[in-house]
């Protein structure tokens, strides 16, 4: 992943677009002009408050509990650049979380998946144990929405 500084407030979906942005652009940069370079940032956001990724067990707990017993939205900005062309789309997906009880917030921090995931959670592992439901895109809430990807890419399918 290339080293850009990305932004951690402002609107959700503004945040995820210009962060893909400037992966992408960061990697583009060093590229041959015909490739394809794909960005891809992800937020989680109850109303305009994102919860990033946690520095420590101690913030984790402090953003599972924020997200415990309600809804929240996972965003995802992805940008693709090739040659001078830059496109960009956006994905959103709502997610309710169970109320989290102590030994069960204690269960999912042990486990250490908190580590480098937006919203401290992966709803592809033991995180799956925290979601009441979801409403939208699976595959954005596990990092890549996919079907945001093909309608940006369409031509993908046929490589």
């Amino acid at each position: 992943m290339p080293d850009v500084e990305e932004l951690e407030q402002g609107p959700p979906e503004e945040v995820a677009l210009e962060n893909a942005y400037r992966k992408a652009a960061a990697v583009g940069a060093g590229g041959s002009a015909d490739a394809l370079v794909l960005g891809v940032d992800t937020v989680v956001a109850i109303g305009i408050r994102l919860y990033g990724k946690p520095a420590d067990e101690r913030e984790a707990r402090e953003t599972l509990t924020a997200l415990s017993g309600r809804r929240h939205r996972v965003i995802s900005g992805l940008c693709l650049i090739s040659g001078d062309q830059t496109r960009t789309a956006a994905a959103m997906t709502e997610v309710e979380f169970r109320a989290l009880n102590p030994a069960l917030l204690d269960w999912y921090l042990a486990s250490g998946e908190w580590r480098d995931r937006a919203g401290g959670y992966a709803i592809q592992g033991r995180g799956a144990a925290l979601v009441a439901r979801i409403a939208g895109d699976y595959q954005n809430v596990v990092g890549l929405p996919l079907a945001a990807l093909l309608e940006l890419v369409p031509e993908l399918l046929a490589r």
